[in-house]
């Protein structure tokens, strides 16, 4: 019979989370002990993490990309009531004020 306890102690052999996270900046040198992580999104400022890292509230994947890199390569669907034509437009393409503004709904639903 296997049991998983939550929260307890974490697995040995599980390899830090700031090793992959986007807000950590790792600096490693030639032995394993020579080791600097810095943290973008700690609030005290210096950012300096000593231990290895297993939960984290601000954890990001790095290769998951951002709302702007997403927001870059987005199409949106574009609408002329006079013409009658709707098509998609490269979010590139626009106008930065035009890429995010959704008209209010008539329906007062």
């Amino acid at each position: 019979m296997h049991i998983k306890i939550r929260g307890g102690t974490v697995a040995s052999g599980e390899p830090p989370l700031c090793a992959t996270c986007r807000y950590a900046t790792v600096i490693k040198g030639s032995s394993l002990r020579e080791e600097i992580v810095e943290c973008s999104q700690l609030a005290d400022g210096h950012g300096r993490v000593t231990f290895p890292v297993t939960h984290c509230t601000k954890y990001l994947h790095r290769n998951h990309p951002s709302l702007y890199e997403m927001e870059s390569i987005a199409w949106v669907l574009r609408t002329d009531a006079s013409r009658r034509h709707i098509g998609f437009v490269r979010s590139r393409d626009l106008d930065p004020r035009e890429r995010f503004v959704l008209p209010d709904d008539d329906d007062g639903v």
